[in-house]
């Protein structure tokens, strides 16, 4: 194994609702962190970054700069998404983060973001399971890409839980008719998948990533505390998605907290988040979806240790 491989590299991730550092060579990883930090909160009605949020990320971000310094990691790629995407002072975000991490954010566009996310999910995968449909469900935005072993077809929406919470949800519970808006308004963006990524509608396997999909499985297994190995290629039915998205649509606040896996600060977008994932499952005929926790900070390492 070559020198550059034993190396320790860094990737971290700015998204609409967290922000995650992933410490790695490629083949093993020492460090995956993760907190809520809500940087799109109010981007879709302001267009701008909110300066709690943008404390929020700032503040993790020095929390991540120790642990790579104890880790003495010196090859770095931060990146932001849907939400600096969407703001008219990302650059007062960028440089507060430089400051906080010592590395300037990459602002990816979410073809970019799709094609990351497919070489880290895609990694461990036997490719004789495939074509796949990588869907990575965020805060502002998901990305739909299709292929085996390379990004075929890919799609950023601009669908996330967090947007279309802050959009659609105002009442807890949901109301009926938010929560028929919300599908309505994914359906529209499913006609747009399906037009520019066919491959969608004969993928053998469909992979969710983030948040949503993880708490599902999550709450799908009753798990109180985090647990990556049972979550990790944990499968999805639709009957499971049907039954948590029916109960948690019925629920105040207080009664989804009630169940194991959902973590506080994700109860208040996460049935934007199912809104996505039920859809895309009924839209499209799948029976199960394959949960994995690699994706976009796995490939980002993959870019740092393969050039």
């Amino acid at each position: 194994m070559s020198e550059t491989h034993q190396e320790l590299v860094a990737a971290i991730d700015c998204g609409t609702n967290s922000t995650r550092l992933l410490i790695g060579d490629g083949k093993r990883s020492v460090e995956r962190l993760m907190r809520i930090t809500r940087l799109g909160q109010g981007v879709e009605a302001t267009g701008s970054l909110a300066p709690e949020a943008i404390a929020r990320v700032v503040a993790v971000l020095e929390e991540y700069r120790q642990v790579l310094d104890v880790h003495g990691v010196k090859k770095i790629r931060m990146t932001a998404t849907s939400a600096a995407r969407d703001a008219s002072n990302a650059e007062e975000f960028f440089a507060a983060a430089e400051k906080a991490a010592g590395v300037r954010p990459e602002l990816l566009s979410g073809q970019e973001e799709g094609r990351l996310s497919f070489l880290g999910a895609t990694a461990d995968l036997n490719p004789e399971d495939g074509p796949f449909v990588i869907m990575d469900i965020g805060g502002g935005s998901t990305e739909f890409v299709v292929g085996t072993t390379e990004a075929e077809e890919v799609l950023s929406c601009d669908i996330g839980c967090v947007r279309l919470t802050e959009k659609w949800i105002e009442h807890d519970p949901v109301l009926p008719e938010e929560l028929l808006a919300c599908l309505t308004i994914v359906d529209g963006h499913l006609d747009d998948v399906k037009r520019e990524v066919p491959g969608i509608t004969t993928a053998a396997t469909l992979v969710g990533l983030a948040g949503t999909v993880s708490a599902a499985a999550a709450i799908e297994q009753g798990l109180a505390v985090y647990d990556q190995d049972r979550i990790h290629h944990f499968r999805l039915t639709k009957e499971a998605v049907e039954d948590i998205f029916r109960t948690l649509a019925t629920e105040n606040r207080e009664e989804r907290l009630a169940n194991p896996g959902l973590e506080e600060q994700r109860a208040d977008v996460i049935m934007g988040g199912l809104c996505v994932l039920v859809k895309v499952m009924r839209r499209f005929g799948f029976q199960e979806c394959l949960v994995s926790e690699k994706d976009i900070l796995d490939g980002l390492i993959f870019s740092l240790v393969n050039g």
